[in-house]
């Protein structure tokens, strides 16, 4: 398909003429006085839409908006705020097509991902608006028996929700859902990098009725200009930010001079772990997800695997036979499997992380340099083998399609290694013993593990991590919590 024919499709038009591109401010879509930015396309470098680039003037109105809103919503019935995230969940499995391909247009993702993020996004929607009728409290006797013990909880206030650019649609339902459900006002920023998305699901979540003022949307080139403000003003009362732990502790620092409460989802460094009893061809296949989901930009892609060395030349055999036969294309393109990185930056810094572990003797399996069609930001499926433990891609954040193999000789020695990073997402542990499965999984430094599988994302689970991969929890139930504050009252008897 030629990029006119691309372009000019028309289920491709009708998703790009329908676009928002102001801001939205208090129920109205408006332009912004900074004028407007491009959107491109990953995969071509395209210009598929302008979008409205907002700054402290539009921050503060949209902020007035959600004070003024906050309270007539908080005190909306939990039916309702339950009802309306679920017509959102239908209404947006009803227009999964465009969703995708806007999704795929913009972040590059192939098309049968951009689907599976849609399934995975609407769960947010369905979970929420479950948990919005099931917000509890307590009433009991206190223990010296000289009264009752009351406990209440109330929404936090008006939200600051940051999201990332690497999964446009599940990160916005991810914080908007809970948010809204607890009872909360929220200013949404998108990143610059993938806006539309966002824009066409809160243009849906107008069209279904929500109340002017309860979510407002900005757009921007300059995050900083918005946040700085939004946070040092006071009615702000949480953050919840996805996004890498260096503009992470810089957000910490803006809501300590208010305190504002914070939910952190930063980077992270996986480690995946074989031992010589795995399933080695589950080992390959989860490997394959954990490392290739969205071309390995998600904070949860592999980044090391630790394989036991009986058998980590058969597993790196086959790794690479199953990477490099990946074909890479525009997402669109029906075959396709691998699509582009988001940007010139992502592509240059994993071509550098490459470069620099064969420097220090690490053999290419398969892979290693950038390739693909139509100058878009596309880099090989890559398999490493003799990495040194020094290697900048086992210190560092990949972010890309690449996939460093070293051998272990103990379970000591792997889960060392594992917990070597101010990094604790996630880990994955591939291994026949349950007894073992357990016991590693215990002694990883990680808020979640994936035994024996690739995958450990869900609506119904806590998603988050420790040390330097973040604060707090989103999805399950503890997501809900993190947008209510406790009251607590003393009934006498």
């Amino acid at each position: 398909m030629t990029r006119a024919q691309r372009y000019d499709d028309p289920a491709v038009r009708k998703v790009l003429d329908a676009l928002p591109t102001g801001v939205l401010v208090d129920g109205a879509w408006r332009p912004a006085a900074g004028g407007t930015f491009a959107v491109d396309d990953p995969a071509t470098g395209a210009e598929l839409a302008r979008v409205a680039d907002a700054g402290p003037a539009e921050a503060m109105a949209a902020l007035d908006a959600a004070t003024a809103a906050q309270a007539s919503w908080g005190e909306t019935a939990p039916r309702e705020r339950a009802d309306l995230l679920r017509a959102a969940y239908d209404a947006t499995l009803a227009r999964r097509d465009e969703f995708a391909v806007l999704m795929t247009l913009e972040m590059g993702k192939p098309l049968a991902e951009a689907h599976a993020e849609l399934d995975y996004a609407v769960d947010f929607l369905r979970w929420f608006s479950e948990e919005a009728v099931r917000i509890d409290g307590d009433y009991v006797r206190a223990p010296n028996g000289r009264g009752r013990l009351l406990v209440t909880s109330r929404p936090v206030g008006p939200c600051l929700l940051i999201t990332p650019w690497n999964f446009p649609l599940a990160m916005a339902t991810r914080k908007i859902a809970p948010a809204l459900a607890a009872g909360c006002t929220a200013v949404l920023k998108p990143a610059e990098l993938t806006p539309l998305t966002t824009l066409l699901f809160t243009q849906l979540l107008v069209e279904l009725g929500l109340p002017a003022g309860v979510l407002n949307v900005l757009t921007t080139t300059d995050p900083g200009a918005l946040t700085r403000p939004l946070l040092a003003d006071g009615r702000i009362r949480k953050l919840s930010f996805t996004g890498s732990t260096e503009v992470g502790k810089v957000l910490l620092a803006q809501c300590a001079d208010k305190v504002v409460r914070t939910s952190m989802e930063l980077g992270g460094n996986a480690p995946l772990l074989v031992f010589a009893d795995a399933d080695l061809d589950a080992a390959v296949d989860g490997a394959v997800m954990a490392k290739m989901r969205n071309m390995g930009e998600a904070c949860t892609a592999s980044n090391r695997l630790y394989v036991a060395r009986e058998v980590a030349e058969e597993f790196g055999r086959r790794l690479a036979d199953r990477l490099g036969g990946m074909r890479l294309g525009h997402g669109l393109d029906e075959g396709t499997q691998v699509g582009p990185l988001i940007d010139r930056p992502s592509l240059e810094k994993v071509t550098t992380l490459v470069d620099d572990a064969v420097h220090r003797g690490a053999r290419v399996l398969t892979g290693g340099r950038p390739a693909g069609p139509e100058g878009g930001w596309f880099f090989q499926p890559t398999v490493l083998a003799d990495v040194s433990t020094d290697a900048r891609v086992m210190r560092e954040e990949v972010f890309g399609p690449v996939a460093p193999v070293v051998p272990f000789d103990t379970e000591e020695e792997a889960v060392r290694w594992a917990n070597d990073t101010e990094y604790g997402l996630v880990a994955y542990v591939f291994t026949e013993s349950l007894e073992r499965g357990l016991r590693v999984s215990e002694a990883l430094e990680v808020g979640m593990v994936g035994l024996n599988q690739g995958i450990v994302s869900n609506a119904a689970a806590p998603f988050g991590g420790v040390k330097e991969s973040g604060i707090g929890r989103e999805g399950g139930r503890a997501g809900i919590r993190e947008f209510l504050d406790t009251k607590y009252v003393a009934v006498p008897r």
